[in-house]
C-alpha cells in the first residue's frame, strides 16, 4: 500500500549556517528530523527527533513552511509531506559539529547561502530556506509535484 509520509524536519541557524545531516557515506543532505508518529504532535515529534539524533533537548519554534516531495521512478515512487520549523538547540553553534547519536548519521554545518552545494533534498529548499529566514517569503509551500 502507498503511504504519504509525514515528516518533521527543523532549522537551527547559527550565524549564516544551518545544520545538515547526511546519511554516512551519503551524496546528499537533509534537515535533521523525522517522521511523525500516529497521534503525536509536530512540535513533540520534532523535538523527539532531535533528542534521538543529537542527544540534546530542543525548543521549537515557528513553523516556516511545508515542502510537498515526491521521489523516485516507475513503481518507486516516495510522497512525503514535510512541516519545517525553526529550533533552538542551547550553545550549538557552527564552530562545532555535534556527534549523531544514531550510528548511520552524520552532522555538518553548511553555508546557508550556498546550500546546493550540499546537495540538499528537496532542492527547493535550497531557494526556500533563505527566503523563509530572511522574511522574504511569498508563500510558506513548495511542491515537487509542481516542478513536472
Amino acid at each position: 500500500m502507498k503511504t504519504i509520509e509525514l515528516i518533521v524536519r527543523g532549522v537551527l541557524k547559527h550565524k549564516e549556517s544551518i545544520l545538515l545531516v547526511r546519511q554516512k557515506g551519503g551524496t546528499y543532505t537533509f534537515l535533521p528530523g523525522g517522521h511523525i508518529e500516529f497521534g503525536e504532535p509536530a512540535r513533540i515529534a520534532l523535538a523527539r527527533e532531535i533528542r534521538e539524533e543529537l542527544g540534546l533537548p530542543v525548543l521549537v519554534n515557528e513553523l516556516l513552511g511545508v515542502v510537498e516531495n515526491r521521489w523516485g521512478a516507475g513503481n518507486d515512487i516516495n510522497h512525503e509531506l514535510s512541516l519545517i520549523f525553526t529550533i533552538d538547540c542551547g550553545d550549538l553553534i557552527s564552530k562545532h559539529t555535534p556527534e549523531s547519536k544514531e550510528m548511520h548519521l552524520e552532522f555538518l554545518w553548511h553555508r546557508l547561502d550556498d546550500l546546493k552545494t550540499a546537495n540538499l533534498k528537496p532542492l527547493s529548499l535550497c531557494k526556500l530556506l533563505p527566503d523563509w529566514l530572511q522574511r522574504d517569503m511569498t508563500s510558506g509551500w513548495s511542491s515537487t509535484f509542481e516542478d513536472e
